[in-house]
């Protein structure tokens, strides 16, 4: 086993985009665990637009990382020693480790995994929180109804994919929002969706009318801002609208920009609300099997985006989220 442990750690709090500046990279000594404990090397590390948010000092769903703490992010290691009567050397773990060559751990909040039925990577994705998330904001926020009209925003991300997916499976219009032709390409012609609106080069409100024309029953909101603000203009009578995440607003250095149209859920007796999928956990089981099942079927095409090198490289490819550079689950796979 190594000795050193590389690390990124938050060195300031950013002020809009993220700079290199804002990280720390330290190597530290490789701990060894103690008395209930186990120790593993990561091997695939997650990358979430909601990690933006935990880098500000403001009141959230969760506190935010402190400054010189190790960068929080949900990931896989494979145990390379324990003491630890559930967990042995070769199991596959999946927790919120951090951003770190090595963890270690007491056991609470892991969860053993089989490799040999999906890759790790997928149990941060698709059977991960972005799945999870995708289900439960589309089936009990969205209360989706089959054959409803389902328009998803930042619909070629992690969660935007698999949220589609499961609206098609239960028989649904869907019509995804993202940025560029390859992107859209891909939503409609290997996913399924009906219908793709490339925001970069179209009016989203006019393309809205054209392909949600009875209007929206559920928009699963992933980007805010003017996406937002046009999907309302199109919601049909009692409405959802789900609000999961703004990923146009983190980076702000100004206040986050409301709805201006938000009047339209009064004229359409709809709802707007939001959720953290947290609040679902004693129910991941169930979201799992559903999903296991819809890939099983080939229902749902897993998209992820595999960015292979090391923990120094996590800052680069965090900023790929906020500039639209992958498709679906995006993921640090280290050496």
């Amino acid at each position: 086993m190594s000795t050193t442990n590389r690390q990124i750690r938050l060195a300031a709090r950013p002020v809009g985009e993220v700079k290199p500046e804002d990280w720390e990279h330290r190597a530290e000594p490789v701990e060894e665990p103690g008395p209930g404990q186990f120790v593993g090397r990561t091997r695939v590390i997650s990358l979430d637009p909601a990690m933006r948010g935990w880098l500000d000092d403001r009141p959230s769903y969760l506190p935010p990382v402190g400054l010189g703490e190790v960068m929080r992010a949900g990931s896989v290691i494979e145990v390379t020693a324990s003491n630890h009567p559930d967990f042995r050397p070769g199991d596959h773990v999946v927790g919120t480790f951090g951003v770190q060559e090595y963890a270690v751990s007491d056991g609470r909040g892991a969860m053993k995994i089989d490799t040999s039925l999906a890759p790790a990577s997928t149990y941060l994705g698709a059977l991960g929180m972005p799945g999870m998330t995708a289900y439960f904001g589309l089936l009990d926020v969205g209360a989706l109804r089959d054959g409803e009209t389902v328009v998803v925003s930042g619909a070629a991300g992690a969660v935007g994919t698999i949220a589609g997916q499961i609206a098609k499976a239960r028989g649904c219009r869907v019509v995804g929002i993202a940025g560029g032709p390859e992107k859209c390409g891909m939503l409609t012609g290997e996913l399924g969706f009906d219908a793709a609106i490339d925001y970069r080069a179209e009016d989203v409100r006019k393309a809205l009318r054209e392909h949600a024309p009875d209007g929206i029953d559920v928009y699963f909101d992933n980007v805010g801002g003017d996406v937002l603000d046009a999907a309302l203009t199109r919601l049909a009578m009692h409405a959802r609208v789900v609000v999961c995440g703004a990923i146009s607003q983190y980076n702000n250095a100004t206040p986050v920009k409301g709805p201006s149209n938000y009047l339209s859920l009064l004229v359409r007796r709809a709802r707007m609300e939001g959720f953290v999928v947290f609040d679902y956990a004693k129910r991941y089981a169930e979201a799992a099997q559903e999903i296991s099942a819809l890939i099983g079927a080939g229902r749902i095409k897993v998209k992820e985006h595999v960015v292979r090198g090391t923990v120094d490289d996590f800052p680069a490819a965090l900023q790929m989220l906020f500039r639209g550079e992958n498709v679906g689950k995006l993921v640090l796979e280290l050496a």
